[in-house]
């Protein structure tokens, strides 16, 4: 996805817990979007899922494959895991977008920086990516999340 390119999110934010675990309170799609958004990035080429190491029971990481990593460290929240999917009723998503996406995500209000890189203990570009409510926002997330893996596999946008 070209960041430049990327809508206004429509309607207000969902409300966020502002610290660990980062969770979206409000606007959980249903179970069938975060289903049909899973087998998209599950599904991109060089990801495989294992639980998240560093996100709640449940939560399902998108890691790299280890040879396919060439990424900067700050394109990994925690060994070759870029992105979570929180569990249901959530839907969202933690990414660390390339820093000018998760700059442009946060400005067209697709998402915020997670509340411990504010406090500057994980990278500056570790986002919340809010859950998407129907089948357009699904691209658009994986869009951002395909922009994310290239980030981590070192392949300029």
């Amino acid at each position: 996805m070209d960041h430049t390119s990327l809508p206004r999110r429509s309607g207000p934010r969902p409300r966020t817990t502002d610290t660990n675990p980062h969770s979206q309170l409000d606007q959980h799609p249903p179970a069938s979007v975060i289903e049909a958004l899973c087998s998209r990035l599950f599904a991109l080429p060089g990801v495989i899922e294992h639980p998240s190491a560093v996100s709640v029971p449940g939560a399902r990481a998108l890691r790299l494959l280890p040879e396919a990593v060439n990424g900067p460290r700050e394109a990994f929240m925690i060994s070759t895991e870029f992105a979570h999917v929180h569990p249901l009723p959530d839907g969202s998503l933690h990414v660390a977008l390339p820093p000018e996406v998760a700059q442009e995500v946060i400005r067209q209000g697709w998402g915020e920086q997670h509340p411990v890189a504010k406090r500057g203990l994980i990278p500056a570009n570790v986002c919340m990516v809010y859950a998407p409510r129907d089948e357009n926002e699904i691209e658009i997330v994986t869009g951002l999340v395909t922009a994310t893996l290239r980030f981590a596999s070192g392949i300029q946008a």
